[in-house]
């Protein structure tokens, strides 16, 4: 059923389009990177805050169009029709025009290449590679990749060694075993978000001919890989103690407590939309996560 007490293409409606609780998961990465960057430079007193606050910038307005990407493209396939479990989307509950949508993800996509674009003075020129491939990356996560079960893979790599690893290397032009690390287990926390996702959109993927691994698993074991992911992201903070960061190895541990609780949530609820109660608990882990490690890696 549509909703018909929001006005379309008003401002409202592109608020609820952004999806600005998304935005956590893109802070959490580049947050990490910086603080691992901040951390490393601290005796030499070298840290640029300008490309660190173009990284963040650059990461929101990505994480905004993926977003619309997502919601336009979802809506051109019909996936989201009356059945769908997760929250509204703004093109088919008629809140946002095709054409507005359209307009949006071409200004959007601009706006995110104009502001990583300085960047290449202070990371150099292969910083247009990784800026090309975010966005080329960005429409075939929705319009082909998460359609094979590409998704986590993506997640992990552009939600965890790209935003973490690109800003430390931007600040100190070098990358460590610490870095990649903590890319990896970032990638696996935020990854949980949609693994959530995709656990409770099982039934309308498979009538979509969505192949998620969620839908190649199943739900028992999706739910096991659910659990799995939070615990092998804590294991690899181990690998901080190698370089100093005691403190980000074992801060964390309340995560793991929260993730796992989530977990049991999970299991209890089962199906149905109810599981956004367990997606909104699982956004709150992954910024916990993120404001815990970094926090453990400045005091290291």
């Amino acid at each position: 059923m549509k909703d018909s007490n929001i006005k379309k293409n008003s401002v409202r409606a592109w608020l609820l389009a952004a999806r600005p609780k998304t935005l956590a998961g893109a802070a959490v990465p580049v947050m990490i990177g910086l603080s691992l960057a901040y951390t490393d430079l601290r005796s030499a007193g070298t840290f640029d805050w300008l490309p660190a606050l173009l990284c963040v910038l650059f990461a929101f307005v990505m994480q905004i169009d993926a977003n619309f990407i997502n919601d336009y493209f979802d809506f051109v396939r019909g996936n989201d029709d009356e059945t769908r479990l997760g929250p509204k989307r703004a093109c088919s509950q008629g809140w946002i025009s095709g054409g507005a949508m359209r307009v949006a993800i071409a200004v959007t996509t601009a706006l995110a290449c104009l502001t990583g674009l300085p960047l290449i003075f202070f990371g150099g020129l292969e910083m247009i590679l990784i800026g090309i491939l975010c966005v080329v990356f960005c429409f075939l996560y929705t319009t082909h990749l998460s359609y094979v079960g590409m998704g986590d893979v993506l997640v992990v790599v552009f939600f965890g060694f790209v935003p973490v690893c690109i800003p430390y290397y931007i600040e100190t032009h070098t990358l460590t075993v610490q870095a990649a690390m903590a890319s990896l287990a970032c990638g696996l926390v935020i990854d949980t978000l949609l693994v959530v996702n995709n656990y409770r959109d099982i039934e309308n993927d498979r009538r979509a001919g969505k192949m998620t691994i969620c839908v190649r698993m199943g739900a028992a074991k999706s739910r096991t890989f659910y659990l799995f992911l939070g615990f092998i992201a804590f294991l690899i903070g181990g690998f901080y103690i190698v370089g100093g960061y005691l403190l980000a190895a074992i801060v964390p541990l309340p995560y793991l407590l929260l993730h796992y609780f989530t977990y049991s949530n999970m299991v209890k609820i089962g199906s149905g939309k109810a599981l956004n109660s367990v997606l909104g608990e699982t956004a709150r882990n992954m910024f916990v996560y993120g404001m815990l490690v970094s926090l453990g890696i400045l005091l290291s």
